[in-house]
């Protein structure tokens, strides 16, 4: 992992930058280097041939311009003179001379193997160039994979240069030069190999000086993505390098403010969720749920770790309702039923879209809240509303028929005016007693109906309130006590207390048939005292038991009415005892009567010793 690291890290293409730099220059150099001695070494050496050869055509424009006595045979001849003049030129770069006569006749060769040559023509091109043109014709050919510097030299007359009176043709090996050249040039590799290794450890060197803060800073990176904002980059320098590891080092300063900053409200805002009671759902823009509280998964009845990731309509039941996510934007809020036949569930559901700086769309947040209780109080309270309306219509009806059949003259009838009368006053009282049962009820709801409470011995107290219906109670009904000897106290408000007896026992008494009994009861329990009334009336259905003790509530409603019920009694009751820290519940069969209990505390020793 290492070796493959290294192949790809920035400071092995910094190297290789460097060498191809340098290779590159030494290309440039070594070429312009290596054309321009080229030109130099070959110059040198046409230089030095033009030098042998213009002293050598002097020498023959000499031999060339000699008068010559034919009749003195010792004098050499004008073609022995120049063969030895040729054969006197030493120079071992030149493997061919040869001097021709203006009518291209082979005079003398430097080559013995040419020897034949001698006295013949010759049509070579760079001769015949030199002889029509006056001028040198000069070139560089290849033989044999040999170079060769050829040169045809007119030899003017010496006394007229206009007139050819012959050519130098020469051959010149150029193989010198060129070993030469390539002497040169493997000095100049062997130098360059030697400046680029030398160089190679430079750059490596100067490589790593630049890459040491860049790796660095890239493990300082990779500690700071992990949150680990504790090390700081080494600063190497004042160069540009260094001042990006400052500048690093005062990134590192305020990310690791700016982590512990969302780290403190990432917390404070898990803390909120996890304590919410409402439940949090947050969705992306496709309505893929990405966040859910705890409470949320409560409410809804599923784990929140399995929700992430499933669609938010499917997760609320809404599929039915909505055909996409987008139509919640415009939804705000709404009441869904997660009630099923056991029990009742309801929440309100309360949409928001999230939005970017370009306002589009970038998600949902959903809060969810349970309102089971409050649709329960909503609905009491219109049940509340439309039974009092019910319950004081009823009586203002009859009254309204009765007082007019009066005032079209009922009056007169002395045998009906007075039952009108006796109805519409009846129906009066029945509708004071209901509103200042409300009226009581009311007070106890705003905690405007303060307790008088004072020691009270239960057993006297009861016995007390059962003497006094005995001596109102109808012939043909019983009262059976069931009450234990000795004294229980409690600490009650007496009036309130024989408001709830009165009304559970005028209740029993209502109800019950002729020759029923009612048993009034009185048990000792560990903390308190279990009073019960039981009369052997209709009873109550089960379904219903739970329900008597709401207000306007009616098992039988046009019985009550016909005994002159407001239907609050019981409700009186029930808060009555709740407010002497007791419970209130009742226990019944049809056919065989109804049972209400209720508790009330009894006095410790402590409370008993302040008294």
């Amino acid at each position: 992992m290492r070796k493959v690291g290294f192949f790809r890290s920035i400071q092995l293409k910094f190297i290789i930058i460097y060498i191809l730099l340098l290779l590159v220059a030494i290309q440039v150099i070594g070429s312009f280097f290596t054309v321009k001695l080229e030109e130099s070494l070959v110059e040198s050496f046409k230089g030095s041939i033009m030098d042998r050869v213009e002293l050598l055509s002097h020498n023959l424009a000499q031999a060339f311009a000699r008068e010559r006595d034919e009749d003195n045979p010792d004098e050499p001849t004008l073609n022995e003179e120049i063969q030895s003049i040729v054969s006197e030129v030493q120079a071992d770069d030149i493997t061919s001379l040869q001097v021709i006569s203006n009518q291209s006749r082979v005079i003398a060769t430097s080559d013995y193997t040419t020897q034949d040559d001698i006295g013949k023509k010759t049509t070579n091109s760079y001769v015949q160039g030199a002889l029509t043109s006056n001028a040198p014709q000069p070139d560089i050919r290849a033989k044999a994979n040999d170079r060769f510097y050829i040169l045809a030299q007119p030899i003017l007359d010496k006394d007229d240069s206009d007139i050819v009176v012959g050519v130098i043709y020469l051959e010149a090996s150029l193989e010198s030069v060129y070993d030469q050249l390539s002497n040169i040039s493997k000095i100049f590799l062997r130098g360059s190999i030697l400046a680029i290794t030398v160089s190679a450890f430079i750059g490596i060197l100067v490589a790593r000086t630049i890459t040491k803060p860049i790796i660095e800073m890239r493990r300082q990176a990779q500690n700071m993505a992990t949150g680990d904002f504790t090390q700081k980059v080494n600063v190497y320098g004042r160069d540009e390098i260094g001042h990006l590891s400052e500048t690093f080092n005062d990134l590192n300063n305020r990310l690791k403010h700016s982590y512990a900053t969302i780290e403190e409200e990432r917390r404070k805002l898990s803390s909120v969720l996890s304590n919410m009671s409402d439940g949090v759902i947050a969705t992306d823009n496709s309505g893929s749920v990405t966040l859910i509280n705890e409470a949320a998964g409560r409410l809804i009845g599923y784990n929140p770790d399995d929700m992430i990731g499933e669609y938010l309509l499917d997760v609320l039941q809404l599929d039915e309702k909505m055909v996409d996510v987008t139509e919640l934007q415009d939804s705000g809020s709404m009441i869904i039923d997660f009630s099923d036949e056991e029990q009742a569930f309801i929440v309100r559901a309360n949409f928001s879209t999230v939005f970017d700086d370009e306002d589009e769309v970038t998600g949902f947040i959903t809060v969810i809240s349970d309102v089971t209780e409050q649709e329960k109080i909503d609905q009491e309270r219109r049940e509340f509303v439309s039974n009092v309306s019910h319950e004081l219509r009823t009586p203002l009806t009859t009254m309204k028929s009765y007082i007019e059949a009066l005032t079209d003259g009922a009056w007169q009838d002395k045998e009906i005016a007075p039952k009108f009368l006796s109805v519409a006053q009846n129906e009066t009282e029945r509708m004071i007693r209901m509103v200042n049962d409300l009226l009581q009820l009311s007070k106890m709801d705003a905690e405007e109906y303060p307790l008088q409470k004072e020691r009270t011995d239960f057993i006297s107290y009861y016995h007390h309130i059962i003497d006094r219906f005995e001596m109102h109670i109808p012939k043909h009904i019983a009262l059976q006590r069931e009450i234990p000897n000795g004294s229980y106290h409690v600490w009650i408000d007496k009036d309130k207390m024989t408001q709830v007896l009165d009304n559970i026992i005028s209740n029993a008494i209502k109800y019950s048939p002729e020759g029923g009994t009612i048993k009034l009861k009185a048990e000792q329990k560990r903390h308190y005292l279990l009073i019960s009334i039981h009369d052997q009336g209709l009873g109550i259905a089960y379904d219903k038991l739970d329900k008597i003790f709401e207000r306007f509530y009616r098992a039988d409603k046009a019985r009550t009415r016909k005994l002159g019920g407001t239907g609050l009694g019981l409700a009186i009751a029930k808060e009555l005892v709740e407010a002497h820290h007791g419970q209130i519940w009742a226990k019944s069969k049809e056919g065989k009567g109804t049972t209400i209990f209720f508790t009330l505390p009894l006095m410790n020793q402590k409370r008993r010793g302040a008294s």
